[in-house]
């Protein structure tokens, strides 16, 4: 079982330290409001109210072998820096952290921050990239030039095998999983003889032209 700690319980942080939860992890949840930290006090396995501004508070807080650390202290950009520096200092080996701007994602990649993330740009990210093309049902950009979708099966792929439908020669895509619909199971690294079936849904790797020429196959 996996111990996170997530520092800071506004929005984001009490509904990630809840996901967190139902996944199985054991959740440390810190933050100095009262109210917020009893609000999710029964979602956690352990909720504290301290300031993560303060070094000796939270070295007495958060044990040494915690797998993980989740900075997610809003616009409080003082805070979040104090943060990270303190949770350097007391050793985690993983901290992520949600930045509010340029300036503060420099100054926690200036620390040596694990992963820096924007909830807000990475949504409305996702959500546009959904909305001007539909007929992808998720992605996940791996850099400039490749990304990973889902795509719904192509009604011309069914009953075929993907040698058939010629999906790395023709498409220039990497077959990932195949996933079914109804189930939710999913088939990794399927082998060339597969067929797909009605509500197959392919995870794919690939440039994103190639991989919305696949979409409209």
């Amino acid at each position: 079982m996996k111990q996170i700690c997530v520092i800071g319980l506004g929005n984001f942080g009490s509904h990630f330290a809840r996901m967190l939860a139902h996944m199985g992890c054991e959740v440390l949840a810190i933050d100095n409001s009262e109210a917020n930290v009893a609000a999710i006090r029964d979602d956690v396995h352990q909720a504290l109210i301290a300031d993560a501004r303060n070094f000796e508070a939270l070295q007495s807080a958060i044990p040494p072998d915690v797998d993980a650390a989740v900075i997610s202290l809003g616009d409080d950009l003082a805070a979040s820096i104090l943060c990270a520096l303190h949770l350097k200092q007391i050793g985690v080996a993983s901290i992520y952290a949600k930045a509010a701007n340029e300036d503060h994602q420099q100054i926690l990649r200036a620390l040596g921050i694990t992963r820096i993330f924007f909830p807000e740009r990475e949504t409305a990210e996702r959500m546009a990239f959904q909305i001007v093309r539909p007929n992808l049902l998720d992605f996940f950009p791996l850099g400039e030039d490749y990304e990973v979708h889902e795509i719904p099966v192509p009604r011309s792929f069914i009953g075929q095998t993907m040698v058939a439908a010629q999906i790395r020669s023709e498409y220039q895509a990497l077959v990932i999983a195949i996933k079914n619909a109804a189930t939710g199971e999913a088939r990794f690294m399927p082998p060339a003889t597969q067929t797909f079936g009605e509500g197959d849904v392919l995870v794919v790797m690939g440039k994103p032209e190639d991989l919305q020429r696949l979409a409209k196959a």
